[in-house]
């Protein structure tokens, strides 16, 4: 049987996972009155609430007399390190474009990455059902881009094919409505080359996924790329230096066959495939035979821009919620999370229970922490800071610059343009988008975004589109205004009470409820003006024996504002936490004693000056 390794690469919401769905079902996968969840790849609970994916997922299906192993890869750039791992072992890739809104950061970030690995995608104009859709400059726009992008002659011959996922078809022209996804399918086997094997080579394989399987243990997922691997086989793990790590027997080789992995008695060159039997090998790592002396070279990953600092919640209310609290737990979790995820980097900090967990943006790091809680865990969490790094030759300070495109109505484009280049952002083009909105790209500080996003919301009425992908290192733009509100801090621990909510309801929006658990040095709600305040959310109307007629008037509370991870963390300062737990998002003051803040806030302010 015939083999082919591709990858589906786009934008975010592109609909990669909705074309897989479809895939597997005309390939006969599924049988026809087979019951099967929608996006039936994005097995994680984050993933099905956010609509996204997150992790890389490999899936096989069968065409006549050709098996096609496909790799469904995440397609915002916060997960851009799985990308960047799969698109080593795959030997093509399909390029889905939305054929409305054309490409976007994100398709220029997975082309690139495709095309220096010298890959020759198939682009697909999926979405061609939609109204508004614009095919044929969609494609010219895609050819641009491989061309900016450096593509060679043999690269920008690309064949393209014009789809509708939802549908279930793909067809040679936009106009053309197919009836099934079998010119796809044959373009793959066509376009796409057999994966070049050496099958009388000792075996070799690069780790490019990890797992752990409660049965199995370590589960070490890629494609054999030299000679053949049986049950029982004793091989060795290699580091990226060519050190050997450890031996081990391989316990189970298991392959993908439709969304199940299936055992194997023996697995050969170009195919992908799960070992488990290690346990200290990990991403990047080679398995080999014995003899074999030599690692696989891995792809470079992309740095790292932003961090957060986890550390033990000890506020009045810590265990209450969580049943792993401590540092040691905590500690545990993230380097293990960072084994399997070369995207993030933890390291200990001078405050020994506290860790700095570094990534590519404050999304990827809210899954992390929503992953933490679904498990059990309490912790504090920092506000987001960037990675700033010294230009190797001057050394000058330098930060991350971000592309920003953003698609709004042509009314609302005033107020983000003034709203991004406060936060020093540069606009680079400003177009028509079609349907009375503009296209705007910036190239904007990475910093001047955290917590951007809430408010674009807003100054959009909920209408605008907002994509972000790390860019390049700039010389620092100086500084960039914070939260221009102070905040409404507790004195007091208990519940809070409806008669003091009323009274501090003027005093700005609250983010506490009638009956909530309060403590002191936590934060109530936002103030009005520029400076924080001490409030007393406990006090509760003073009972008399007189009553005149009038006075108790039904007040009804203004609904308080729930904080979400993604709102809560970059809404904070530097002296505030976002306390987190598996039932509550709190957010509080670093220092819960007003004397320690005060005493805190002057000895930043001496050493600033």
């Amino acid at each position: 049987m015939q083999l082919r390794n591709v990858a589906i690469i786009a934008h975010v919401d592109h609909g990669k996972t909705t074309l897989v769905d479809v895939l597997l079902r005309q390939s006969g996968t599924f049988r026809a009155n087979q019951q099967v969840a929608e996006r039936a790849m994005d097995s994680n609970d984050i993933e099905r609430e956010r609509g996204i994916t997150i992790l890389a997922k490999c899936t096989s299906v069968p065409w006549k007399d050709t098996r096609i192993n496909i790799v469904d890869t995440p397609g915002h750039a916060d997960f851009g390190g799985e990308v960047e791992r799969i698109l080593s072992m795959v030997d093509g890739a399909l390029l889905l474009v939305d054929a409305a809104e054309g490409p976007m950061p994100q398709t220029k970030f997975v082309l690139g990455k495709a095309l220096a690995l010298g890959l020759r995608p198939i682009v697909v104009i999926n979405k061609v059902d939609k109204p508004e859709q614009r095919a044929y400059e969609v494609q010219d726009e895609v050819f641009d881009l491989f061309s900016a992008l450096g593509a060679d002659d043999k690269q920008l011959d690309f064949p393209t094919l014009f789809a509708s996922a939802k549908q279930g078809w793909a067809s040679e022209t936009p106009d053309e409505i197919g009836s099934d996804m079998s010119v796809l399918f044959e373009r793959i086997v066509a376009h796409v080359p057999p994966p070049t094997i050496e099958e009388n080579a000792p075996f070799r394989m690069l780790a490019t996924t990890l797992e752990a399987d409660p049965y199995l243990g370590r589960l070490l997922t890629g494609r054999i790329l030299s000679g053949s691997i049986k049950q029982a086989a004793h091989i060795k793990a290699l580091d990226r230096d060519g050190q050997e790590i450890e031996r081990a027997r391989v316990s189970k080789i298991l392959a993908y066959r439709g969304l199940e992995r299936t055992p194997l008695e023996e697995a050969h060159a170009g195919d992908i495939v799960a070992i488990a039997g290690f346990s200290e090998a990990t991403v990047a790592d080679t398995l080999c035979a014995p003899e074999v002396n030599q690692a696989i070279a891995a792809a470079p990953i992309d740095p790292s821009t932003i961090a957060v600092t986890f550390s033990v919640n000890d506020s009045p209310l810590a265990g209450r919620e969580g049943d792993k609290v401590t540092s040691r737990l905590i500690r545990d979790r993230l380097f293990r999370e960072a084994e399997g995820n070369v995207a993030i980097r933890v390291r200990e900090t001078e405050d020994k229970d506290a860790y700095e967990v570094a990534g590519r943006g404050e999304l990827q790091l809210a899954v992390l922490i929503e992953q933490l809680r679904r498990e059990g865990f309490e912790m504090s969490i920092s506000r987001p800071r960037v990675l700033m790094r010294s230009d190797p030759e001057t050394g000058q300070r330098q930060e991350p610059i971000d592309e920003v495109v953003v698609d709004v109505d042509d009314d609302y484009t005033g107020p983000v343009i003034e709203a991004i280049t406060q936060r020093k952002g540069d606009l680079l083009e400003m177009k028509p988008a079609g349907a009375g909105k503009t296209r705007l790209v910036f190239h904007a500080p990475a910093r001047g975004l955290i917590g951007y996003h809430g408010e674009f919301l807003t100054a959009t009425r909920g209408t605008g589109i907002m994509n972000r992908v790390f860019h390049t290192y700039a010389p620092y733009k100086g500084t960039i205004p914070g939260r221009r509100a102070g905040v409404l801090i507790s004195t007091e621990q208990g519940e809070a009470q409806s008669y003091a909510l009323i009274n501090l309801e003027d005093r700005g929006p609250l983010m506490v409820g009638p009956g909530d658990k309060v403590y002191s040095g936590m934060i109530l709600g936002e103030h009005n003006k520029g400076n924080d305040l001490d409030v007393n959310p406990l006090k509760a109307k003073q009972l008399t024996n007189f009553r005149a007629a009038g006075k108790d008037e039904n007040v009804i509370l203004t609904p308080p504002i729930r904080m979400t991870l993604e709102k809560a963390i970059p809404y904070i300062e530097d002296d505030e936490l976002v306390e987190v737990t598996p039932k509550s998002i709190r957010l509080r003051k670093r220092y819960l004693d007003p004397h320690e803040r005060k005493r805190m806030a002057k000895r930043a302010a001496a050493e600033s000056a």
